[in-house]
Protein backbone atom coordinates (compact mmCIF):
# COMPACT_ATOMS: atom_id res chain seq x y z
CA UNK A 1 0.00 0.00 0.00
CA UNK A 2 2.58 2.29 0.75
CA UNK A 3 4.15 1.71 -2.88
CA UNK A 4 1.27 2.20 -4.45
CA UNK A 5 1.18 5.56 -2.54
CA UNK A 6 4.88 6.63 -3.30
CA UNK A 7 4.32 5.76 -7.10
CA UNK A 8 1.47 7.71 -7.21
CA UNK A 9 2.72 10.90 -5.37
CA UNK A 10 5.78 10.23 -8.02
CA UNK A 11 3.55 10.27 -10.67
CA UNK A 12 1.87 13.69 -9.77
CA UNK A 13 4.75 15.49 -8.87
CA UNK A 14 6.02 14.18 -12.46
CA UNK A 15 3.01 15.55 -14.30
CA UNK A 16 2.57 18.89 -12.30
CA UNK A 17 6.41 19.83 -13.18
CA UNK A 18 5.30 19.93 -16.45
CA UNK A 19 3.79 23.29 -16.52
CA UNK A 20 7.44 24.45 -15.74
CA UNK A 21 9.39 22.57 -18.69
CA UNK A 22 9.80 24.80 -21.74
CA UNK A 23 7.37 24.39 -25.05
CA UNK A 24 8.33 22.97 -27.80
CA UNK A 25 10.81 24.89 -30.44
CA UNK A 26 12.88 25.25 -33.49
CA UNK A 27 15.12 22.10 -35.13
CA UNK A 28 18.86 22.96 -35.30
CA UNK A 29 19.13 23.11 -39.28
CA UNK A 30 15.97 25.60 -38.84
CA UNK A 31 17.80 28.97 -38.67
CA UNK A 32 20.81 28.93 -40.70
CA UNK A 33 23.92 31.19 -40.07
CA UNK A 34 24.24 33.93 -42.45
CA UNK A 35 21.97 35.02 -45.28
CA UNK A 36 23.00 34.36 -48.91
CA UNK A 37 21.92 37.30 -50.25
CA UNK A 38 24.33 40.26 -49.33
CA UNK A 39 22.89 43.76 -48.49
CA UNK A 40 23.85 47.09 -49.29
CA UNK A 41 27.94 47.58 -48.18
CA UNK A 42 27.78 49.81 -44.93
CA UNK A 43 24.45 50.43 -44.79
CA UNK A 44 22.37 50.01 -40.94
CA UNK A 45 21.65 46.88 -39.59
CA UNK A 46 18.05 46.66 -39.17
CA UNK A 47 15.87 48.91 -40.30
CA UNK A 48 14.30 51.94 -38.08
CA UNK A 49 11.12 51.73 -36.19
CA UNK A 50 10.21 54.99 -38.48
CA UNK A 51 12.08 53.83 -41.36
CA UNK A 52 9.56 55.97 -43.70
CA UNK A 53 11.71 58.73 -43.34
CA UNK A 54 15.07 58.00 -44.73
CA UNK A 55 13.12 58.13 -48.45
CA UNK A 56 13.14 62.36 -47.19
CA UNK A 57 9.60 62.50 -47.97
CA UNK A 58 7.50 64.38 -45.50
CA UNK A 59 4.98 63.83 -47.58
CA UNK A 60 4.93 60.76 -47.18
CA UNK A 61 5.73 60.78 -43.31
CA UNK A 62 2.45 62.67 -42.84
CA UNK A 63 0.62 59.93 -44.54
CA UNK A 64 2.05 57.59 -42.22
CA UNK A 65 1.01 59.37 -39.12
CA UNK A 66 -2.10 59.84 -40.47
CA UNK A 67 -2.81 55.72 -41.21
CA UNK A 68 -1.30 55.16 -37.61
CA UNK A 69 -4.32 57.47 -36.14
CA UNK A 70 -6.70 56.44 -38.13
CA UNK A 71 -6.36 53.18 -39.61
CA UNK A 72 -9.34 51.02 -39.28
CA UNK A 73 -7.62 47.96 -39.17
CA UNK A 74 -5.21 49.05 -36.69
CA UNK A 75 -7.74 49.90 -34.55
CA UNK A 76 -9.41 46.42 -34.92
CA UNK A 77 -6.08 45.12 -33.52
CA UNK A 78 -5.78 47.55 -30.89
CA UNK A 79 -9.17 46.49 -29.50
CA UNK A 80 -8.07 42.78 -29.95
CA UNK A 81 -5.08 43.76 -27.72
CA UNK A 82 -7.19 44.92 -25.27
CA UNK A 83 -9.52 42.16 -25.27
CA UNK A 84 -6.45 40.08 -24.38
CA UNK A 85 -4.93 42.45 -21.69
CA UNK A 86 -8.26 41.97 -19.70
CA UNK A 87 -8.28 38.09 -20.20
CA UNK A 88 -5.07 37.95 -19.01
CA UNK A 89 -5.84 40.11 -15.89
CA UNK A 90 -8.92 37.89 -15.44
CA UNK A 91 -7.11 34.53 -15.68
CA UNK A 92 -4.38 36.43 -13.36
CA UNK A 93 -7.44 36.58 -10.37
CA UNK A 94 -7.51 32.89 -9.90
CA UNK A 95 -4.18 32.67 -8.09
CA UNK A 96 -6.24 35.40 -5.31
CA UNK A 97 -8.65 34.76 -2.75
CA UNK A 98 -12.28 35.56 -3.77
CA UNK A 99 -13.93 37.89 -1.36
CA UNK A 100 -17.31 39.07 -1.16
CA UNK A 101 -20.01 40.81 0.87
CA UNK A 102 -23.46 39.56 1.85
CA UNK A 103 -26.43 40.59 3.77
CA UNK A 104 -29.87 38.53 4.21
CA UNK A 105 -32.94 39.10 6.16
CA UNK A 106 -35.59 36.17 6.34
CA UNK A 107 -38.74 36.75 7.93
CA UNK A 108 -40.81 33.16 8.78
CA UNK A 109 -44.02 32.77 9.75
CA UNK A 110 -46.11 29.98 10.70
CA UNK A 111 -49.63 28.82 12.23
CA UNK A 112 -50.94 25.92 13.62
CA UNK A 113 -54.02 24.85 16.13
CA UNK A 114 -55.02 28.68 16.68
CA UNK A 115 -51.14 29.51 17.72
CA UNK A 116 -49.40 31.96 15.27
CA UNK A 117 -45.38 33.10 15.48
CA UNK A 118 -43.54 35.28 13.49
CA UNK A 119 -39.74 35.09 13.72
CA UNK A 120 -36.94 37.16 11.40
CA UNK A 121 -33.91 36.14 11.46
CA UNK A 122 -30.79 38.17 9.31
CA UNK A 123 -27.06 37.94 9.06
CA UNK A 124 -24.58 39.86 7.11
CA UNK A 125 -20.81 39.85 6.61
CA UNK A 126 -17.81 38.80 4.58
CA UNK A 127 -17.24 35.34 2.43
CA UNK A 128 -14.25 34.25 1.23
CA UNK A 129 -13.02 31.78 -0.89
CA UNK A 130 -9.82 30.32 -2.32
CA UNK A 131 -8.65 27.60 -4.17
CA UNK A 132 -5.62 25.88 -3.75
CA UNK A 133 -3.39 26.04 -6.58
CA UNK A 134 -1.56 23.17 -5.82
CA UNK A 135 -0.97 21.14 -8.95
CA UNK A 136 -0.61 24.48 -10.94
CA UNK A 137 -3.44 24.73 -12.86
CA UNK A 138 -4.50 28.28 -11.98
CA UNK A 139 -0.42 29.24 -13.15
CA UNK A 140 -0.56 27.52 -16.09
CA UNK A 141 -3.45 28.92 -17.83
CA UNK A 142 -2.35 32.00 -16.17
CA UNK A 143 0.40 31.43 -18.32
CA UNK A 144 -1.72 30.91 -21.28
CA UNK A 145 -3.17 34.15 -21.35
CA UNK A 146 0.01 36.14 -20.71
CA UNK A 147 1.71 34.54 -23.70
CA UNK A 148 -1.86 35.11 -25.76
CA UNK A 149 -1.30 38.94 -24.74
CA UNK A 150 2.05 38.79 -26.40
CA UNK A 151 0.76 37.22 -29.30
CA UNK A 152 -2.12 39.93 -29.48
CA UNK A 153 0.74 42.50 -29.31
CA UNK A 154 2.45 40.88 -31.91
CA UNK A 155 -0.36 40.96 -33.91
CA UNK A 156 -0.90 44.28 -33.52
CA UNK A 157 2.56 45.29 -34.28
CA UNK A 158 2.08 42.74 -37.64
CA UNK A 159 -1.34 44.79 -38.53
CA UNK A 160 0.81 47.90 -38.27
CA UNK A 161 3.88 46.98 -40.27
CA UNK A 162 1.59 46.15 -42.54
CA UNK A 163 -0.52 49.42 -42.79
CA UNK A 164 2.80 50.94 -42.99
CA UNK A 165 4.27 48.91 -45.93
CA UNK A 166 0.48 49.32 -47.76
CA UNK A 167 0.56 52.92 -47.88
CA UNK A 168 4.32 53.29 -48.90
CA UNK A 169 3.69 50.80 -51.94
CA UNK A 170 0.65 53.11 -52.58
CA UNK A 171 1.86 56.22 -52.27
CA UNK A 172 4.61 54.87 -54.57
CA UNK A 173 2.38 53.26 -56.90
CA UNK A 174 0.49 56.42 -57.70
CA UNK A 175 3.48 58.91 -57.98
CA UNK A 176 4.42 56.33 -59.80
CA UNK A 177 1.29 56.61 -62.35
CA UNK A 178 1.73 60.64 -62.17
CA UNK A 179 4.80 60.32 -63.93
CA UNK A 180 3.67 57.30 -66.39
CA UNK A 181 0.63 60.15 -67.13
CA UNK A 182 3.20 62.68 -67.42
CA UNK A 183 5.48 60.35 -70.15
CA UNK A 184 2.96 59.49 -71.65
CA UNK A 185 1.30 63.63 -72.20
CA UNK A 186 5.84 63.80 -73.45
CA UNK A 187 4.69 60.75 -76.06
CA UNK A 188 1.81 62.31 -77.35
CA UNK A 189 3.42 65.75 -77.77
CA UNK A 190 6.31 64.47 -79.42
CA UNK A 191 3.98 62.00 -81.75
CA UNK A 192 1.94 65.06 -82.39
CA UNK A 193 4.98 67.19 -83.44
CA UNK A 194 6.12 64.17 -85.41
CA UNK A 195 2.75 64.06 -87.63
CA UNK A 196 3.09 67.76 -87.91
CA UNK A 197 6.26 67.65 -89.43
CA UNK A 198 5.27 64.28 -91.93
CA UNK A 199 1.92 66.17 -92.72
CA UNK A 200 4.47 69.18 -93.94
CA UNK A 201 6.22 66.97 -95.64
CA UNK A 202 3.44 65.10 -97.71
CA UNK A 203 1.59 68.34 -98.92
CA UNK A 204 5.24 69.06 -99.96
CA UNK A 205 5.26 66.08 -101.81
CA UNK A 206 8.33 64.99 -100.64
CA UNK A 207 6.91 61.73 -98.50
CA UNK A 208 3.80 59.11 -99.19
CA UNK A 209 0.18 59.74 -97.74
CA UNK A 210 1.14 56.46 -96.18
CA UNK A 211 3.80 58.38 -94.08
CA UNK A 212 1.04 60.25 -92.21
CA UNK A 213 -1.71 57.43 -91.93
CA UNK A 214 0.98 55.68 -90.37
CA UNK A 215 2.10 58.48 -87.65
CA UNK A 216 -1.93 58.98 -87.34
CA UNK A 217 -2.13 55.56 -86.37
CA UNK A 218 0.59 56.07 -83.81
CA UNK A 219 -0.67 59.59 -82.30
CA UNK A 220 -3.82 57.36 -82.02
CA UNK A 221 -2.03 54.48 -80.00
CA UNK A 222 -0.67 56.85 -77.68
CA UNK A 223 -4.03 58.90 -77.21
CA UNK A 224 -5.51 55.56 -75.40
CA UNK A 225 -2.80 55.56 -73.00
CA UNK A 226 -3.72 58.08 -71.55
CA UNK A 227 -7.25 56.84 -69.74
CA UNK A 228 -6.10 53.84 -68.98
CA UNK A 229 -3.63 55.39 -66.52
CA UNK A 230 -5.82 58.14 -65.50
CA UNK A 231 -7.74 55.32 -64.01
CA UNK A 232 -5.19 53.44 -62.60
CA UNK A 233 -4.48 56.87 -60.86
CA UNK A 234 -7.76 57.39 -59.78
CA UNK A 235 -7.98 53.48 -57.92
CA UNK A 236 -4.76 54.12 -56.45
CA UNK A 237 -5.49 57.26 -54.58
CA UNK A 238 -8.39 56.31 -53.45
CA UNK A 239 -6.79 52.41 -52.33
CA UNK A 240 -4.53 54.99 -50.56
CA UNK A 241 -7.16 56.91 -48.62
CA UNK A 242 -8.64 53.44 -47.64
CA UNK A 243 -5.23 52.93 -45.73
CA UNK A 244 -5.96 56.33 -44.28
CA UNK A 245 -9.17 55.41 -42.84
CA UNK A 246 -10.99 58.08 -44.53
CA UNK A 247 -13.75 57.95 -47.77
CA UNK A 248 -11.44 58.92 -51.02
CA UNK A 249 -13.82 62.33 -51.65
CA UNK A 250 -11.76 65.80 -51.31
CA UNK A 251 -8.52 63.32 -50.57
CA UNK A 252 -5.48 64.77 -52.42
CA UNK A 253 -1.80 64.16 -53.08
CA UNK A 254 0.32 66.89 -54.22
CA UNK A 255 2.91 64.70 -55.15
CA UNK A 256 3.08 64.68 -59.35
CA UNK A 257 6.73 62.01 -59.82
CA UNK A 258 8.59 60.07 -57.94
CA UNK A 259 11.40 63.16 -58.77
CA UNK A 260 14.32 62.33 -56.60
CA UNK A 261 13.59 59.69 -54.39
CA UNK A 262 15.77 56.59 -53.92
CA UNK A 263 15.43 53.60 -51.92
CA UNK A 264 17.72 53.88 -48.78
CA UNK A 265 20.17 51.12 -48.05
CA UNK A 266 19.41 48.55 -44.98
CA UNK A 267 20.94 45.74 -43.96
CA UNK A 268 20.60 42.20 -42.35
CA UNK A 269 22.15 40.92 -39.13
CA UNK A 270 22.42 37.89 -38.16
CA UNK A 271 19.32 35.49 -39.35
CA UNK A 272 19.05 34.32 -35.41
CA UNK A 273 18.53 37.79 -34.72
CA UNK A 274 15.35 37.66 -37.04
CA UNK A 275 13.43 35.45 -34.65
CA UNK A 276 13.04 38.60 -32.10
CA UNK A 277 12.37 41.00 -34.97
CA UNK A 278 9.81 39.91 -37.23
CA UNK A 279 6.12 40.18 -35.38
CA UNK A 280 4.80 37.39 -37.32
CA UNK A 281 7.44 35.11 -35.66
CA UNK A 282 6.92 36.53 -32.27
CA UNK A 283 3.32 35.52 -32.44
CA UNK A 284 3.77 31.93 -33.54
CA UNK A 285 5.99 31.58 -30.49
CA UNK A 286 3.70 33.04 -28.11
CA UNK A 287 0.93 31.00 -29.48
CA UNK A 288 3.10 27.80 -29.14
CA UNK A 289 3.37 29.01 -25.38
CA UNK A 290 0.31 29.41 -24.77
CA UNK A 291 -0.90 25.75 -26.54
CA UNK A 292 1.81 24.55 -24.12
CA UNK A 293 0.26 26.25 -20.69
CA UNK A 294 -3.18 24.69 -22.05
CA UNK A 295 -1.62 21.18 -22.23
CA UNK A 296 -0.06 21.73 -18.81
CA UNK A 297 -3.19 22.75 -17.08
CA UNK A 298 -4.89 19.89 -18.98
CA UNK A 299 -2.87 17.60 -17.06
CA UNK A 300 -3.86 18.51 -14.06
CA UNK A 301 -7.63 17.51 -14.41
CA UNK A 302 -6.28 14.30 -13.19
CA UNK A 303 -5.55 15.63 -9.84
CA UNK A 304 -8.12 16.24 -7.06
CA UNK A 305 -9.55 20.24 -6.73
CA UNK A 306 -9.02 21.49 -3.46
CA UNK A 307 -11.20 24.96 -2.09
CA UNK A 308 -10.87 27.15 1.22
CA UNK A 309 -13.81 28.60 2.30
CA UNK A 310 -14.82 31.12 5.32
CA UNK A 311 -16.96 33.58 6.28
CA UNK A 312 -17.44 36.03 9.38
CA UNK A 313 -19.96 38.52 10.28
CA UNK A 314 -23.15 39.25 12.60
CA UNK A 315 -26.25 37.33 12.44
CA UNK A 316 -29.45 36.69 14.04
CA UNK A 317 -29.67 34.01 15.85
CA UNK A 318 -26.11 34.07 16.30
CA UNK A 319 -26.34 30.54 15.25
CA UNK A 320 -29.22 28.64 13.38
CA UNK A 321 -28.98 25.01 13.41
CA UNK A 322 -30.70 21.88 13.59
CA UNK A 323 -29.97 20.46 16.70
CA UNK A 324 -28.65 23.28 18.62
CA UNK A 325 -29.49 27.21 17.89
CA UNK A 326 -27.96 29.93 19.94
CA UNK A 327 -30.33 32.80 19.66
CA UNK A 328 -29.80 36.84 19.91
CA UNK A 329 -27.76 38.43 18.21
CA UNK A 330 -24.02 37.87 17.87
CA UNK A 331 -20.77 37.16 15.93
CA UNK A 332 -21.12 34.50 13.75
CA UNK A 333 -18.44 32.38 11.76
CA UNK A 334 -17.29 29.41 9.73
CA UNK A 335 -15.19 27.52 7.53
CA UNK A 336 -14.96 24.60 5.38
CA UNK A 337 -12.61 22.49 3.39
CA UNK A 338 -13.73 20.97 0.04
CA UNK A 339 -11.46 18.19 -2.11
CA UNK A 340 -13.17 17.22 -5.66
CA UNK A 341 -11.95 13.93 -7.30
CA UNK A 342 -13.58 13.31 -10.88
CA UNK A 343 -13.26 8.99 -10.86
CA UNK A 344 -14.39 8.31 -14.03
CA UNK A 345 -15.86 10.74 -17.28
CA UNK A 346 -16.14 8.56 -20.01
CA UNK A 347 -12.46 9.70 -21.33
CA UNK A 348 -13.34 13.37 -21.36
CA UNK A 349 -9.98 14.62 -19.50
CA UNK A 350 -7.81 12.10 -21.82
CA UNK A 351 -9.41 13.34 -24.64
CA UNK A 352 -8.97 17.13 -23.45
CA UNK A 353 -5.26 16.34 -23.10
CA UNK A 354 -5.16 14.98 -26.75
CA UNK A 355 -6.48 17.99 -27.93
CA UNK A 356 -4.25 20.11 -26.40
CA UNK A 357 -1.51 18.24 -27.12
CA UNK A 358 -2.29 17.91 -30.86
CA UNK A 359 -3.09 21.61 -30.59
CA UNK A 360 0.52 22.69 -29.63
CA UNK A 361 1.89 19.77 -32.37
CA UNK A 362 0.04 22.28 -34.66
CA UNK A 363 1.34 25.02 -33.62
CA UNK A 364 4.92 24.21 -33.78
CA UNK A 365 4.84 23.36 -37.23
CA UNK A 366 3.12 26.94 -37.35
CA UNK A 367 6.30 28.35 -35.96
CA UNK A 368 8.91 26.52 -37.75
CA UNK A 369 6.68 27.38 -40.92
CA UNK A 370 6.31 31.21 -40.30
CA UNK A 371 10.74 31.18 -39.56
CA UNK A 372 11.67 29.40 -42.37
CA UNK A 373 9.37 31.49 -44.66
CA UNK A 374 10.69 34.55 -43.38
CA UNK A 375 14.38 33.85 -44.05
CA UNK A 376 12.70 33.16 -47.46
CA UNK A 377 11.38 36.82 -47.59
CA UNK A 378 14.46 38.18 -46.72
CA UNK A 379 16.50 36.42 -49.08
CA UNK A 380 13.78 37.14 -51.89
CA UNK A 381 13.95 41.05 -50.94
CA UNK A 382 17.77 41.13 -51.29
CA UNK A 383 17.91 39.56 -54.13
CA UNK A 384 14.89 41.74 -55.55
CA UNK A 385 16.64 45.15 -54.58
CA UNK A 386 19.97 44.42 -56.37
CA UNK A 387 18.64 42.90 -59.41
CA UNK A 388 15.89 45.99 -59.74
CA UNK A 389 18.62 48.16 -59.01
CA UNK A 390 20.90 47.04 -61.94
CA UNK A 391 17.84 46.88 -64.09
CA UNK A 392 17.03 50.43 -63.80
CA UNK A 393 20.45 51.29 -64.39
CA UNK A 394 20.28 49.45 -67.43
CA UNK A 395 16.91 51.28 -68.42
CA UNK A 396 18.56 54.64 -67.92
CA UNK A 397 21.17 53.93 -70.32
CA UNK A 398 18.64 52.14 -72.85
CA UNK A 399 16.33 55.33 -72.64
CA UNK A 400 19.46 57.51 -73.37
CA UNK A 401 20.19 55.49 -76.18
CA UNK A 402 16.73 55.46 -77.87
CA UNK A 403 16.33 59.36 -77.55
CA UNK A 404 19.93 59.60 -79.46
CA UNK A 405 18.01 56.79 -82.11
CA UNK A 406 15.02 58.80 -82.70
CA UNK A 407 16.81 62.32 -83.05
CA UNK A 408 19.01 60.43 -85.55
CA UNK A 409 16.07 58.72 -86.98
CA UNK A 410 14.03 62.18 -87.61
CA UNK A 411 17.11 64.16 -88.81
CA UNK A 412 17.75 61.03 -91.28
CA UNK A 413 14.48 61.33 -92.53
CA UNK A 414 14.10 64.86 -92.91
CA UNK A 415 17.51 64.79 -94.97
CA UNK A 416 15.44 62.28 -97.41
CA UNK A 417 17.99 59.15 -96.50
CA UNK A 418 15.87 57.40 -94.81
CA UNK A 419 12.39 55.44 -94.62
CA UNK A 420 9.52 56.88 -92.06
CA UNK A 421 9.30 53.18 -90.41
CA UNK A 422 12.79 53.94 -88.91
CA UNK A 423 11.41 57.19 -87.20
CA UNK A 424 7.95 55.17 -85.74
CA UNK A 425 10.29 52.00 -84.57
CA UNK A 426 12.94 54.56 -82.92
CA UNK A 427 9.63 56.49 -81.19
CA UNK A 428 8.69 52.82 -80.21
CA UNK A 429 11.66 52.11 -78.51
CA UNK A 430 11.51 55.17 -76.92
CA UNK A 431 8.30 55.12 -75.78
CA UNK A 432 8.15 51.92 -74.52
CA UNK A 433 12.00 52.52 -72.46
CA UNK A 434 10.47 55.84 -70.77
CA UNK A 435 7.61 53.78 -69.61
CA UNK A 436 9.33 50.51 -68.55
CA UNK A 437 11.87 52.75 -66.68
CA UNK A 438 9.41 54.99 -64.61
CA UNK A 439 7.67 51.42 -63.85
CA UNK A 440 10.78 49.97 -62.58
CA UNK A 441 11.41 52.81 -60.95
CA UNK A 442 8.71 52.05 -59.13
CA UNK A 443 9.09 48.59 -58.44
CA UNK A 444 13.12 49.14 -56.88
CA UNK A 445 10.89 51.54 -54.33
CA UNK A 446 8.33 48.63 -53.61
CA UNK A 447 11.35 46.03 -53.12
CA UNK A 448 12.73 48.29 -50.66
CA UNK A 449 9.38 48.49 -48.84
CA UNK A 450 9.62 44.79 -48.90
CA UNK A 451 13.04 44.88 -47.24
CA UNK A 452 11.86 46.68 -44.29
CA UNK A 453 9.16 44.93 -44.04
CA UNK A 454 10.40 41.02 -44.44
CA UNK A 455 13.33 42.62 -41.62
CA UNK A 456 10.42 43.89 -39.06
CA UNK A 457 10.36 46.85 -39.86
CA UNK A 458 11.95 47.79 -36.59
CA UNK A 459 9.70 45.73 -34.12
CA UNK A 460 11.97 44.19 -31.26
CA UNK A 461 10.41 42.04 -29.02
CA UNK A 462 11.05 43.12 -25.36
CA UNK A 463 13.28 41.31 -22.99
CA UNK A 464 10.09 40.68 -20.88
CA UNK A 465 8.61 38.67 -23.48
CA UNK A 466 11.67 36.90 -24.56
CA UNK A 467 12.45 35.92 -20.99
Amino acid sequence: MMRRLLVSGAAMALLAGCASTPPPGLKPGDVPAAFEQKGVVNAPIWPARDWWTNYGDPQLATLMDQAQANNLDIAQAAARLRQADARARQAGAALLPQVGARANVTTLYGQANGTSARETDYNAGLDVSYELDFWGRNRDLLESTRAQLRASQADRATVALTVTSGVANSYFQLLSLRERLSVARANLKSAQDILNLVRRRVTAGYSANADLIQQRAALAAEQAVLPALEQQELEARNALAILLGRPPEGFVVTGEALGALAPPPVAPGLPSALLARRPDIVAAEANLAAAHADLAAARTAYFPAISLTANGGVAYPALAAAIDTLPGVGLAAGAGLSLVQVIFDGGKTEGKIEESRAREEELLAAYRAAVIAAFSDVENALGSFAHLGAQEAALRDQVAQAEKALNAARRKYLAGSADFLVVTDAQRALYAARDQLSDIRRARLASSVALFKTMGGGFVQPAAATQ
